[in-house]
């Protein structure tokens, strides 16, 4: 077998591999980019390479909380172009994010113009708004001119950027996070940043501390837009014990009362990341579906706090029902999912529960704290090194500035100066003759630098005494900072009290740091009958031959002459109440519900009646009667084939209708009677009449029934239930109504023939 490289296509510079090897390489390549520079926070600063980016850019720009805003557009260009070599869309749409405070806890940028809105509008173009960084991301920043962190030279090499930001704050769960990476996702809610130190403090005391004892400082998300979390306590600690699980969080509400017994329900807080324009417009469609047929109405009165007016279609409606059913069908009730998936340091993607990232964040802290000590007393051994050439220039200062005047070299002249010797306070240019260099210089190089950058009218203020109290100030610095870097629990001293000036910066006494969502427990509101929702008032219900259907207010006489349209007439006329609920049966065989308080008034001709349910437009209307869940009923379809079904089982939940009476080709229901009797009587087509035992035709949910007579020619005419002992009754064609007891020429088995209806029978073939 020839080698790959016996290919004459293949050339000498040419590398031949497996297709499935090198997808799976290049794959993997992508998904490693995806999962650690995109869609995954550092557990450390909490915060994705864009936006670090971002606030590094913006710092670039010395956007401080307290100067002045730049366009965005400059800000997204410049991140762009040094940084993050990506769609100046996608920067800007995660900075306009960062502005958001219904979005993001704490916001990390500050935004003047239209950075978009609740309602889900996006902000304006990058060229028309502004914006600076906020004291919450100057404190995430804060270190960072200390060496406290890591840098990396950026895509193309020329500058370098910081790997990771010093962070002040457990940002990652202070603002929260989501992204989606290949294989992989997060979704981090926002919290508290006050209850955050407590619990970093407790940890720090006790680092075995269990995950319960720290739910004792944060119980919960706190969601920028308030609300109210339901989920149970042993289900929130389970989900920061794992790093997955779930909130239902619900609206804010208050019942406002308008007088005279009638009152509205207002909604303050909306669920974090509903946009409330949506939200509206589902609620409206619920109301237009009747879904909810106790709500009437619905009012978006917000301005600059939200405010969404439900009104209720009665004053008998209780509000916990009302708004127990809103948070069934809507989304002022959400199930926020946790799943605390982050990068830890900057590398291994872990599920981490909320002691692990606490402790990421500390042990970032104490890392960050080292480095700081490590950097000040760098700074401090520079500055006593300089601090001794000054204090021997300021005893020499004569000297010195006859060196500095008179020799060719005067640096290294004042380095190997024999500063104990004496001399003349001032000499000639002729008497005065330079020192020559012996093997130890007296001075350093760093000291004679200063020395000689020096201004002269920093000679009136170099005075011993400053000089050695800054000194001897340092000293006692350097000896602080060394026992820090020697001592673990003085740091860990150190990295609390950060922590609580932290707390007192960001918390309560902060604008916006008090607790916003609230903890309470479900109340499930079980489900009540419509009719202790509706006021219960007597109506007529009037259907026409066409659909149209109406109601008359009141009971009138069912043989009242009433108005229809050209070509129409009265189908189905009888009374009810505004809380009952009407079963319609279509000819396809499938039952419909319609609450008799949705029907039009009577005013009119009425509505059709496939405006409120789907009934097709080939389907006709069977039956249409008042819903009692106690009965049962007979249904059966043209080709003679039925069977008895629980009424409480055809109600149907949608306009769709409940398939019950399977039909098919030409085939058609026909008939639906209430099952009271223990004998049914069939008539067909063929005018032949059958009467067999009840206990032969079964009871069931659905299906095409058995069948109920034999024919040969035509169909199914009309059955109906009876008692045998009270006999069969008819009305014959003189009006009169007509019993027959002695029945048992027509008694027989199910699915027989029948014989000829005895004289006298209707006409038409029905029995009523």
């Amino acid at each position: 077998m020839s080698s790959e490289t016996d290919d004459p296509k293949i050339g000498s510079h040419d590398l031949a591999e497996p297709l499935r090897r090198a997808i799976g390489e290049r794959y993997l390549t992508y998904a490693l980019s995806t999962i650690m520079h995109r869609a995954l926070p550092d557990a450390r600063d909490g915060l994705k390479p864009v936006h670090r980016r971002i606030l590094y850019a913006m710092r670039e720009l010395r956007l401080s909380a307290t100067g002045g805003f730049r366009k965005s557009a400059k800000i997204s260009g410049d991140v762009m172009g040094n940084y993050h070599p990506h769609g100046d869309a996608a920067i800007y749409d995660a900075m306009a994010r960062l502005a958001q405070d219904f979005n993001v806890r704490y916001p990390l940028v500050d935004g003047q113009g239209n950075f978009g809105n609740i309602d889900g509008d996006n902000p304006a173009a990058a060229r028309y708004t502004e914006a600076r960084m906020t004291e919450a991301a100057e404190a995430l920043l804060e270190g960072l001119n200390e060496n406290a962190v890591d840098y990396r030279d950026n895509y193309d090499g020329t500058l370098t950027e910081p790997v990771v930001l010093p962070a002040t704050f457990p940002n990652l769960l202070a603002n929260g996070s989501s992204g989606i990476a290949v294989g992989m996702a997060t979704n981090i809610p926002p919290h508290n940043i006050e209850e955050l130190c407590n619990a970093c403090i407790h940890l720090i005391k006790a680092p075995n501390a269990r995950d319960e004892t720290l739910l004792e400082y944060v119980p919960g998300p706190d969601f920028p837009t308030g609300g109210t979390i339901v989920e149970p306590a042993e289900n929130i600690a389970e989900a920061y014990r794992t790093g997955r699980g779930s909130f239902r969080l619900r609206a804010n509400w208050s019942v406002e009362d308008l007088g005279r017994g009638q009152w509205q329900v207002v909604v303050t807080e909306i669920p974090y990341q509903v946009q409330k324009s949506k939200l509206i417009e589902k609620i409206a469609d619920l109301i237009q579906t009747k879904k909810i047929p106790i709500l009437a109405d619905i009012r978006d009165e917000s301005a600059e706090d939200i405010r969404v007016v439900l009104e209720p279609r009665s004053k008998n409606v209780d509000p916990e029902v009302l708004m127990g059913m809103m948070f069934r069908n809507s989304d002022l009730e959400v199930r926020f999912s946790l799943n605390m998936n982050v990068l830890i340091d900057g590398l291994t993607p872990k599920v981490c529960s909320l002691k692990e990232v606490l402790r990421a964040f500390l042990d970032h802290r104490q890392d960050v704290l080292l480095r700081r000590s490590q950097h000040r007393l760098e700074k401090i051994d520079h500055r006593l090194e300089v601090l001794e050439g000054f204090i021997v220039a300021f005893l020499n200062l004569d000297r010195v500035i006859d060196i500095i005047r008179y020799d060719d070299d005067p640096k290294q002249a004042l380095m190997f100066e024999d500063w104990g010797k004496e001399h003349p306070r001032a000499m000639s240019e002729a008497d005065y003759k330079p020192p020559m260099p012996s093997d130890d210089p007296s001075l350093t190089e760093v000291q004679v630098d200063a020395i000689l950058n020096m201004r002269l009218r920093s000679l009136r203020r170099l005075e011993e005494l400053e000089l050695k109290q800054e000194r001897d100030d340092l000293m006692i610095e350097r000896a602080a900072l060394e026992d820090l870097l020697e001592d673990e629990g003085l740091q860990w001293k150190t990295i609390a009290d950060q922590l609580r000036e932290t707390r007192k910066k960001f918390g309560k006494d902060y604008e916006g740091g008090a607790r916003r969502t609230l903890f309470a427990e479900a109340t499930e509101v079980e489900e009540v009958p419509l009719e202790a929702m509706i006021d219960r008032e007597p109506i007529t219900v009037v259907c026409s031959q066409m659909g149209w259907v109406r109601a008359m207010t009141g009971h009138i006489d069912l043989t009242r002459e009433l108005k229809f349209k050209d070509g129409d007439g009265p189908r189905f006329i009888f009374h009810a109440e505004t809380t009952d609920r009407l079963l319609v049966f279509g000819s396809n065989g499938r039952f419909y519900t319609v609450s008799a308080s949705n029907l039009p008034g009577g005013r009119g001709m009425g509505e059709p009646l496939r405006l409120m349910v789907d009934l097709p437009n080939e389907a006709e209307i069977v039956d249409m009667f008042i819903h009692d869940s106690t009965r049962k009923l007979l249904v059966a379809s043209t080709a003679g084939d039925g069977f008895i079904v629980a009424e409480q089982e055809v109600a149907a939940q949608t306009r769709a209708g409940k398939q019950v009476l399977n039909v098919r080709g030409d085939t058609k229901a026909v008939l639906c009677k209430p099952a009271d009797g223990d004998h049914v009587a069939v008539v067909g087509e063929n005018r032949k009449v059958l009467v067999f035992p009840r206990d032969e035709l079964p009871e069931m949910g659905r299906g095409k029934g058995v069948r109920l007579q034999k024919y040969k020619d035509g169909g199914l005419s009309d059955a109906r239930l009876f008692t045998l002992a009270e006999g069969l009754s008819w009305t014959d064609p003189a009006g009169r109504t007509r019993t027959e007891t002695e029945l048992v020429e027509w008694i027989g088995k199910r699915a027989s023939a029948g014989r000829m209806a005895p004289r006298g029978f209707p006409r038409d073939n029905k029995f009523t």
